[in-house]
Formats: C-alpha cells, sequence, structure tokens
C-alpha cells in the first residue's frame, strides 16, 4: 500500500516544501501515512500467524474438530487498538455486516447463525481457535498448556515443536499496538487498554 504522504510530497514544488511541516493538513497526512505503516505490519503479523496456525492444524487434523458451525470460542472479545481501527476500516470500506445484539451478553455481536460474519477481518485471538497454546503462566513463571477439550484429551504429547507460541506472537501484537498509539489522535489509549469488538456497531 503506497504511503499517501509521499505521493503528497512527491507532488510539491520546492517553495510549497518549506513551509509544509506548518499546515494543518500535514499532521492529517502524516497520520494517515502512519495508520498505514502499522496497518502494513498487523497484516504482516496476522499472516505470520495464519501461516502458523495452518500448518499446526494439520499437525494436528486427527484431533481438530473445529469446523463451521462450532462457535463456542466465539465471545465477547476486547482487542488491541491496532486491531479495533484496522477492522473498523475494513467494515466502513466494505460495509457493516447485518448484526444483532445477542442473547447471550458473552457472545460475540459479529456471530449470526453460528457463523462469523467479519470472518476474513477478524482479530488475532480468533484465528488461532482450537490450537494448542504454550505459554508462560505470569504468576507462576512456569510454561502452561491450554487447549481446546473437544479436540484434545491426551496432553503428553505436545512440546515447542507442535503447539502454538502465544507469548511470541502477542509481544508482537503489544510492540505494534505501542507504536500505533503514538499518534496523536490515539493518546486516548494507554499501552494496556483494549477495546470491546461490540463496539465496532
Amino acid at each position: 500500500m503506497r504511503c499517501l504522504y509521499r505521493h503528497y510530497i512527491s507532488h510539491i514544488t520546492h517553495d510549497e516544501w518549506l513551509p509544509l511541516p506548518s499546515r494543518p493538513e500535514t499532521k492529517i497526512i502524516v497520520y494517515i501515512c502512519t495508520m498505514e505503516t502499522n496497518f502494513e505490519k498487523y497484516i504482516a503479523l496476522r499472516n505470520d500467524i495464519d501461516r502458523l496456525s495452518a500448518r499446526l492444524f494439520t499437525l494436528h487434523k486427527k484431533h481438530v474438530q473445529c469446523k463451521k458451525g462450532c462457535d463456542l470460542c466465539c465471545m465477547d472479545y476486547s482487542i488491541f487498538p491496532v486491531e479495533f481501527h484496522y477492522i473498523k476500516n475494513k467494515l466502513a470500506s466494505e460495509g457493516m455486516p447485518s448484526v444483532s445484539k445477542p442473547e447471550d451478553e458473552n457472545t460475540c455481536i459479529f456471530l449470526k447463525n453460528h457463523e462469523c460474519t467479519i470472518y476474513e477481518h477478524r482479530p488475532v485471538i480468533c484465528r488461532t481457535h482450537g490450537l494448542p497454546f504454550l505459554y508462560v503462566n505470569s504468576e507462576t513463571e512456569e510454561w502452561e498448556l491450554s487447549a481446546c477439550e473437544l479436540n484434545f484429551t491426551d496432553f503428553n504429547d505436545f512440546d515447542a515443536k507442535n503447539t502454538f507460541p502465544q507469548d511470541k506472537f502477542n509481544s508482537r501484537l503489544f510492540l505494534l499496538n505501542e507504536e500505533f498509539i503514538k499518534s496523536p489522535v490515539m493518546q486516548q489509549y494507554g499501552k494496556f487498554d483494549l477495546v470491546p469488538i461490540r463496539e465496532l456497531i
């Protein structure tokens, strides 16, 4: 995706360039450029997660029961601002799906007839459902394993090679979000703030 800031600069003269930083529209252009850059990094991270998830799903295919219509994991999650605003921009350009408030307040608002209505743009947490996770318990500082009980009943054959390294990707997402909220228009967010998915509506 080409940065709109660079596109704008390429069409101004040298004389126009000098007062550029003082122009009101410059802040908007820089903001758009920063947003695009952060969104590109987010897409790259998401692609890395999708590739690894696909490999792990193939590796564990005899155990995985996940299929269309299974929605036990589709909960009312909260996500980092960088994900929230990426999805918000996509829905603004492609159209908001027709959804209604679920009867269960813990259910994702984008779940309709047991299917995700924003599947292509779903958050990172939704892209790894069903996989075995390996992570460090923040209290005990010991490695722990988490896996869907519908998929796995035997927890003796897991190691770093056949599990999803949750901490690794969460750290990348956290750092990317930290960079994202440095924008002047995102300063309402702290680095640990999360936004409920339902607020996309």
